[in-house]
């Protein structure tokens, strides 16, 4: 089954969070509160997308990390590659891929097609398109414990939906693959 690691699906989710409030900075735990994701984990994928040159860190009082590129340069498909490499779907058209059935094997080039499907849907949904989906509340938000603290950075705990760019569905932040999409390659 094809899907996004946990670490891609955060990078997205803070990616999207630094995406609607333009030129705006948010911390790792502002991030992490707002969509109940582990602190330390988000943490790496933050300063791998840092050095990727997807998002800066800032330091001081009103620190944290803030998007270096206008969001529309930013395709998911190199937030993807940033956190977790290249995006294979299966070894025997990579490089170095091999298989006791090349030879004889009457799947490969139909799953290249799909595979370039993939990396092109990818490749064509920018962090704009997700800033700009709407927001779909899927649990309750919670209740703050300290209202005072949470109103200077409150943010809405909520899950990312996707629609897909020819506008024929909506998903959740974690199936940016839409079957629509990949059927409308072949």
């Amino acid at each position: 089954m094809l899907k996004l690691t946990k670490k891609a699906d955060y990078g997205l989710i803070a990616l999207r969070h630094l995406a609607s409030v333009p030129g705006a900075t948010a911390s790792t735990k502002d991030i992490a509160d707002a969509y109940h994701l582990p602190v330390t984990l988000l943490a790496k994928v933050l300063q791998q997308l840092s050095r990727a040159g997807i998002v800066q860190s800032v330091s001081g009082t009103n620190g944290g990390y803030k998007l270096i590129r206008h969001p529309a340069a930013v395709s998911a498909l190199e937030v993807v590659r940033a956190i977790d490499g290249p995006v294979i779907l299966t070894h025997c058209f990579t490089e170095h891929g091999t298989c006791d059935q090349s030879d004889n094997c009457t799947v490969r080039e139909p799953l290249r097609k799909v595979h370039e499907a993939i990396l092109d849907v990818l490749n064509r949904f920018t962090i704009s398109d997700l800033a700009e989906s709407p927001v779909i509340r899927l649990t309750p938000l919670p209740v703050p414990v300290n209202p005072v603290a949470s109103a200077r950075t409150a943010r809405p705990a909520v899950a990312a939906a996707l629609t897909t760019p020819s506008g024929s569905g909506v998903r959740s932040g974690r199936a940016l693959l839409l079957e629509s999409d990949v059927h409308q390659e072949f």
